[in-house]
């Protein structure tokens, strides 16, 4: 789908929410049965945006609060030396981003803005949107559970939609708020990005010790499992390829996971193209009276165009000579698939009475042989890396029939954007700017590191400002450089 019609579809659906919002609070008849109806979903609606507000979560967070209330100390004193500490790192990362912009062509994003349908595949939209949302519910929570452990009033929990990013916050009492020191302050204002460290940290657990979590369902390490064929991918049909299949070698290259794989393709490639050895006798007689013609990719043809079960192949006759005679027949592709491999005549066992029979193909394609466990091997001539692009693989073989093939990718995928979105925004939220986190840890770590060594309040707030300004600009600036960027790929 185009980018403009996403923009379109998107601006269409809030104008009509904001339309319809507007008419059923103006209509006479329904605008009080709306008004109720929103007051007991805590719905608010406004251009581009949608909120659902409650206070029926405030007793759980009473509860989680209250739970361990000394653990709970320590566990969030260690979190507000984590938010102070990544403030620094935040800035000092997009510093250096803008540094980069300025010095290099092509410098590395640290924030990249991600627009469903333009850097993010439609198919994985589903991951993105669920991360994004259990993010920010597990960020909140945080600060939730954090003001009921300093005693500090929750007024309600809401969750909300901008654009089409969710999102949620949490609605605390501002007077309890203030009268807490500045670092009982700061550990429910970093509350939020120590929580956001902790999904990041989980989710490379789940990553690390995957196969041993799905140990009793998979076995990894005895080869690569298909678990997805493109429709005109060219192995696929009844002696073809299939889901399920458990590849375990390519050209006699051994696939033991999904990096063996690419490995035994990237040799195929850059590797020269792999003969078999055959007795020259036999080749010889099998060297019928053959035409030869020169095909598109300057490649020698000698076999008939109705035949796709043969190939053409080439070998020299007196390798030892100056100039060795070279020689074309055409042969059936599999019988010869299955003899030794070799990559002159000097490879096959008995030197003198062999010939080293090589495809003649052209400069892109190669004879892959392709050995799985539901049936014999499956031969595959062409480009290599349009095989490649139209199967998929996975480290992780099931145990029984029955078993989806794709759940360790779907696990593995989900960890995957945990990992980079809950980082995000934790980097995101701990940068001194204006309606974020990081405006007021700031503040309240200036309050109680700098109190003792700028006693002027005033001054203290000049500071503040001073900074604010400094990480505003600077976010706004790395945010406009992401978006340029991706509008000129």
């Amino acid at each position: 789908m185009l980018r403009s019609t996403w923009i379109a579809l998107v601006l269409g659906f809030w104008s009509s929410l904001y339309l319809v919002d507007v008419y059923l609070r103006t209509n006479k008849r329904c605008s009080e049965q709306y008004s109720s109806f929103k007051g007991r979903c805590g719905m608010q609606v406004s251009i581009g945006q949608i909120k659902f507000h409650t206070a029926k979560l405030n007793r759980l967070f009473l509860r989680l609060g209250q739970c361990k209330p000394r653990m709970l100390r320590s566990w969030f004193t260690l979190g507000s030396w984590f938010g102070v500490g990544l403030m620094f790192v935040a800035v000092a990362l997009l510093l250096m981003t803008l540094v980069k912009a300025f010095s290099q062509d092509k410098p590395e994003q640290v924030l990249t803005p991600v627009m469903p349908g333009v850097n993010l595949p439609l198919n994985q939209i589903t991951y993105f949107f669920a991360v994004l949302f259990i993010s920010g519910i597990f960020h909140e929570l945080g600060h939730a559970i954090a003001a009921v452990r300093e005693k500090v009033r929750v007024n309600g929990f809401g969750v909300f939609i901008m654009l089409i990013y969710p999102g949620a916050y949490v609605d605390l009492h501002t007077e309890n708020l203030q009268a807490l020191t500045p670092f009982s302050q700061l550990r429910i204002y970093c509350a939020g990005v120590w929580h956001n460290l902790l999904l990041v940290l989980l989710g490379l657990v789940i990553l690390m010790f995957l196969p041993y979590l799905l140990y009793p369902l998979y076995l990894t390490g005895q080869g690569v499992t298909i678990t997805w064929l493109s429709p005109n991918s060219p192995v696929q049909g009844p002696r073809g390829l299939a889901p399920g299949y458990q590849v375990t070698s390519i050209n006699g290259c051994p696939v033991y996971n999904t990096d063996m794989w690419t490995q035994c393709l990237r040799g195929a490639v850059f590797y020269p193209i792999l003969g078999h050895c055959m007795p020259a006798g036999k080749a010889q007689l099998l060297n019928r009276a053959v035409k030869l013609y020169k095909g598109s990719g300057g490649q020698v043809d000698c076999c008939r165009n109705d035949s796709i079960s043969e190939l053409c192949f080439s070998y020299h006759l007196g390798e030892d000579a100056d100039k060795p005679e070279k020689m074309f027949t055409c042969l059936e592709a599999r019988p010869v698939a299955e003899l030794p491999r070799c990559r002159k005549a000097s490879d096959c066992l008995q030197t003198r009475k062999t010939v080293c029979l090589r495809p003649s193909l052209d400069n892109s394609s190669r004879l892959l042989r392709i050995a799985h466990n539901s049936g014999p091997p499956v031969l595959y001539v062409g480009d290599p890396y349009f095989f490649s692009y139209t199967v998929m693989v996975s480290n992780y073989v099931p145990k029984y029939q029955c078993l989806p093939l794709d759940l360790p990718g779907i696990i593995q995928l989900f960890c995957k954007y945990l990992i980079s979105l809950s980082g995000a925004l934790a980097l995101l939220n701990a940068m001194p700017c204006y309606a974020l986190d990081g405006q007021w840890i700031l503040l309240a770590a200036i309050e109680h590191f700098l109190s003792s060594v700028v006693p002027s309040p005033s001054d203290r707030n000049v500071i503040y400002s001073l900074i604010m300004i400094f990480g505003t600009v600077i976010l706004i600036a790395n945010v406009v450089l992401a978006m340029l960027t991706l509008v000129t790929r």
